[in-house]
């Protein structure tokens, strides 16, 4: 399913399940809510959007210390289990995941999933996902008897009153400290919420780090190599232009990338670009390419899998990145990473690390996705991203670049 749909079955399926569900909690015998739990395996429910998954590292692993690393699980579309995979924080087989390419296989793997975690006797769940009802739905039906997640209090989306503790949806912290906040809430009775009297984490731990093999490093790099001449076999820089229409508010104008890949590699003669993308984004992607004429630059949508798409990014120099997925799977490389935000904003969404450089023009009706309004808009022209000029970009791109090779330079 796509993002309009699985919003659309949010809210209309969504909203009186989670309605029902309230009144069942209603008989429901339950932990007294002056009594601090004691968890004993403790499973995230984060559905979509692997980027918020890495965000998540500081939270997996205050889950790890609390009840130990095999006690800790994750329920996860299936397309998104390969960042859990990757990030290796859990068990790979404590991951459970549900298929959502249809309707039909969303709700027969939900029910499949809420079986497993009742044979697994999970007793205690944490919802990431902000306001969706489907996760407050399956958090409920996990039969956990402590379930964290946030609670509208009557300014945010109604999913129902579903969760011991009941945590406020803070907009001034950013999403890895609330992720972690939803662990250490964990040592605090259900009663004394929504008042979490404690200094928020500050959550600011460096992403797990992955680590190709020499065969996957050898493979991607005959990948890189295919086409192109020895003596073009120079410095990569890759640019993630989004060119499909899962999220057009947070695109950067496509005519802004062909003349930032332009100007790269003019001021570089060794220097290739290369353009990622889903496969999906593939002929897209390719039409851009041919715009920016050069037999240095090529595309990599669809030609390599997400594993594949991080040894690309071990081996690359700098990626320039809209707001998606790839700048919080770059956090796990060594590459860095210029990501352009606008209709969100970087003060909650930006990829933990220190390799990351943000562009924001915090213009008056920026941010205008949030997590109150479903992460949609009634916006229509993109002006926070328009307004991030080539020229700034360009120049950042340059000076971390010109500083990498100085740094390898000076290694040798």
């Amino acid at each position: 399913m796509n993002v309009a749909t699985m919003r659309r079955v949010d809210r209309l399926l969504g909203i009186p399940a989670a309605a029902v569900m309230t009144l069942v909690r209603r008989f429901c015998p339950e932990v007294p809510v002056d009594t601090v739990p004691r968890c004993e395996k403790i499973v995230f429910i984060k559905l979509a959007e692997q980027g918020s998954t890495v965000l998540a590292t500081s939270a997996i692993r205050g889950a790890a210390e609390l009840v130990g690393r095999p006690n800790v699980y994750f329920l996860v579309f299936e397309e998104n289990r390969f960042i859990l995979e990757t990030m290796e924080l859990i068990p790979p087989e404590n991951i459970i995941v549900i298929r959502n390419d249809t309707l039909a296989s969303t709700i027969m793997g939900a029910v499949a999933a809420v079986r497993e975690l009742w044979r697994r006797r999970i007793d205690t769940a944490i919802d990431l996902e902000f306001f969706a009802r489907s996760s407050a739905v399956l958090t409920f039906l996990s039969w956990a008897r402590h379930r964290v997640g946030f609670h509208a209090f009557g300014e945010g989306p109604y999913r129902g009153d579903l969760m011991t503790h009941r945590l406020v949806f803070n907009t001034h912290i950013h999403t890895s400290q609330l992720f972690r906040m939803m662990v250490e809430a964990l040592r605090m009775a259900p009663a004394s919420f929504p008042t979490f009297g404690v200094e928020p984490s500050s959550a600011n731990e460096a992403a797990p780090v992955f680590k190709a093999g020499p065969a996957e490093l050898a493979e991607v790099q005959s990948l890189l190599r295919d086409g192109v001449r020895d003596d073009e076999f120079g410095p990569l820089i890759l640019l993630n232009a989004n060119c499909g229409d899962l999220l057009p508010l947070r695109r950067w104008p496509t005519d802004r990338y062909v003349e930032l890949a332009k100007r790269l590699l003019e001021r570089y003669p060794t220097v290739r670009v290369a353009l990622t993308g889903a496969p999906s984004e593939a002929e897209q992607v390719a039409t851009v390419v041919g715009r920016i004429g050069s037999h240095r630059c090529y595309s990599l949508a669809g030609r390599t899998t997400l594993r594949q798409l991080l040894v690309v990014y071990c081996l690359a120099e700098v990626l320039v990145t809209n707001d998606s997925g790839p700048a919080h799977f770059s956090a796990l490389t060594p590459i860095d990473v210029i990501t352009l935000f606008g209709p969100e904003t970087p003060k909650l969404f930006a990829a933990r690390s220190a390799r990351s450089h943000i562009f924001w023009e915090g213009i008056a009706c920026s941010p205008c996705v949030n997590a109150f309004n479903g992460r949609t808009s009634a916006c229509i022209n993109n002006l926070c991203m328009q307004q991030i000029d080539v020229d700034r970009v360009f120049e950042k791109t340059c000076q971390i670049y010109d500083q990498r090779i100085r740094l390898r330079q000076g290694e040798s």
